[in-house]
């Protein structure tokens, strides 16, 4: 069920002004549903601000489920009207593909709001600082891509892709370049030109960003909403480009494949309304009611790092729970993974979720069910190709590691397999001991911080790069965003916490002026799987079993939930072999997935399309 949720209080992101609705004084704990419930539940009314209400009340969003109205059906505002393609403003760039010349047409750095936010000239991020050119709109455009043989193609499938790391900001990227050789078997870019994909590359704020009034305009769920704001200027434009809007696939890695998650979970729901206004975005009216669909077709999600408010708790049990951190001597704070550790099983208990066999998916069965997850992908390398072999006991793994961030150089590792048995003949897995798989999956990359994703403030840490920056109002650094953080932050000032409020993460979330813990519903897919909102039909899932990075859990957890869901017609989830926290290493795999649900769903203009 979705919970009440608006976005304004004092701890706000950039919104409307607006007062909330009357609510209980109760502590406003996130209402977790039963994906197992049979059906969707109703959409929880939205409060919504004055200068937006309809004399009808909450802006609704069309259905897909309903029939669309067709483009250009509806009223065209001011707004709608400057965010019109341009067909002509286009470059023709020549890259190579395969080896095969191929002619593609780039629609450079389109604006797809009314009302970007202005950026500061210099931005500081992962990798360090940088300055950017586009001040205006670096962070809510996009780079179209066409390949000739779409030039004319109103039925070509739209690949949509984020550039996120980590949930950080998106500056304006071009993956495709005049000049540069593709190979559709290794890079997405080229198999998706290859099979006469629009390419879309789009940016769009989130955290770490600094706005040129000095704030931080990318606070959650800000990364959501510009997300939404592209899919509706394709859909605005549909019918004058290349492509089409009732094919889009979404793809992203890491904070990206969290951010394609969302995006693909909650679309057209009315929540995100007063936001997408804020911004000028297509399809919402004088009166705040949207005109246009948001949902997608179509989710290539590579290691989600989602469920934040939840995350900490999937980290800690998964990591102590066969003391994984003892025994690797990365515990320094025993007793805060314990504590955050001890509120999983709960957490678990209440998303009601079941595994392929029926089984309840539970704190006291998850070993065992990553353990099978495990085994299924050992075995579906194993007979992918009679070339694939996984080391004996005893043998070595030998890992490349340290080459995928700027400047960064692959090294080679060994490490001894002593945690999966594998019957060569039959090419089956005998045995997994999970005490020892965890052990060498952390043995190639540290484990996170205690806590691992909503540090920054807790027992005295400023320096984490967590995802705590994610959240709070745009004028404050960082804000707290789970109850073990914001209960033990004890960092004077910085406005997040029991040391400056007063008030226990209960107290402070029963407030009405709170909205903290509105951000975090905001970003979450879970809070939309099995609901009223159009969660889209098709995903692919993968996490690596070597990530580290976020907890196996995690993406289990959204396979179940997408599993659930009705209106979801087909999951495809697994860990994939020996994969760190990566992603689009499966180039051929995934797209051929595409091609097999673009091929199933049929003529996008046809009578029956969705």
């Amino acid at each position: 069920m979705q919970r009440l949720s608006t976005p304004f209080g004092h701890d706000a992101p950039e919104h409307p002004d607006a007062v909330r609705e009357t609510r209980s004084s109760a502590p406003r704990k996130r209402l977790l549903r039963s994906v197992a419930v049979a059906g969707s539940l109703a959409l929880t009314a939205l409060a919504v601000p004055s200068s937006f209400a309809a004399a009808s009340g909450s802006p609704q969003a069309p259905s897909r489920t309903q029939n669309p109205a067709p483009h250009g059906a509806h009223a065209v505002d001011p707004e709608d009207a400057a965010l019109a393609f341009d067909s002509a403003a286009y470059t023709t760039i020549t890259v190579t593909v395969d080896g095969q010349p191929m002619n593609v047409r780039w629609y450079k750095e389109i604006c797809y709001v009314a009302h970007p936010v202005e950026a500061a000239a210099q931005q500081s991020g992962g990798f360090g600082s940088s300055t950017i050119s586009n001040t205006a709109c670096g962070y809510q455009a996009m780079n179209v891509f066409v390949p000739e043989s779409a030039f004319g193609d109103q039925r070509a499938p739209i690949y949509f892709a984020v550039n996120n790391s980590g949930w950080m900001a998106s500056y304006i990227k071009a993956s495709v370049t005049g000049g540069a050789s593709y190979s559709s078997t290794t890079s997405n870019v080229g198999a998706a030109l290859k099979a006469g994909y629009v390419f879309v590359d789009v940016a769009n704020r989130s955290r770490g960003l600094l706005g040129a009034d000095g704030t931080n305009p990318g606070k959650a769920p800000a990364a959501v909403v510009d997300a939404k704001a592209a899919v509706r200027y394709l859909r605005l434009n549909d019918a004058a480009m290349p492509g089409s809007a009732e094919r889009i696939v979404i793809n992203g890695t890491s904070g990206g494949g969290a951010l394609v998650s969302i995006l693909g979970a909650s679309g057209n729901s009315a929540e995100y309304a007063p936001y997408l206004a804020r911004i000028g975005a297509a399809g919402i009216d004088a009166k705040g009611r949207s005109t246009l669909r948001d949902d997608v077709f179509a989710v290539n999600a590579y290691c989600p790092i989602t469920d934040l408010g939840n995350a900490d708790k999937a980290y800690e049990w998964l990591y102590t729970i066969l003391d994984t951190r003892a025994d690797t001597g990365q515990n320094p704070s025993p007793e805060d993974a314990a504590a955050i550790a001890a509120q999983f099983p709960a957490y678990e208990k209440s998303l009601g979720l079941r595994n392929p066999d029926g089984s309840k998916l539970t704190a006291a069965n998850m070993i065992d069910t990553i353990r099978k997850e495990v085994v299924r992908s050992a075995e579906t390398y194993l007979k992918a190709d009679p070339a694939n072999t996984i080391p004996a006991l005893g043998a070595t793994f030998d890992l490349q590691s340290g080459g995928g961030f700027p400047g960064g150089t692959p090294t080679t590792k060994s490490y001894v397999n002593d945690w999966i048995d594998v019957d060569t003949a039959t090419r089956t897995v005998r045995s997994v001991d999970m005490k020892k798989y965890l052990a060498f999956v952390v043995s190639q990359a540290t484990l996170k911080t205690t806590p691992a994703f909503d540090a920054v403030g807790v027992n005295g840490n400023t320096t984490s790069g967590t995802e705590t920056n994610l959240f709070g109002p745009a004028d404050q650094k960082y804000m707290n965003y789970t109850e073990y953080g914001w209960d033990h932050n004890d960092v004077p000032g910085d406005g997040s916490g029991i040391d400056d409020t007063g008030l226990t993460w209960d107290q402070y979330t029963a407030k009405r002026t709170t909205t903290v813990d509105d951000q975090i519903h905001l970003v979450d897919p879970m809070d939309f799987v099995g609901t009223a909102a159009d969660t889209a039909a098709h995903w692919y899932v993968r996490a690596g079993t070597r990530d580290r990075d976020t907890s196996f859990i995690v993406s289990v957890n959204l396979d179940r939930a997408l599993e659930a869901d009705r209106q979801v017609e087909d999951v495809d989830y697994r860990l994939a072999w020996n994969q760190p926290h990566a992603g689009n290493y499966d180039v051929p795999e995934a797209m051929a997935w595409i091609a097999k649900v673009v091929r199933k769903a049929g003529d996008p203009l046809g009578a029956s399309h969705r």
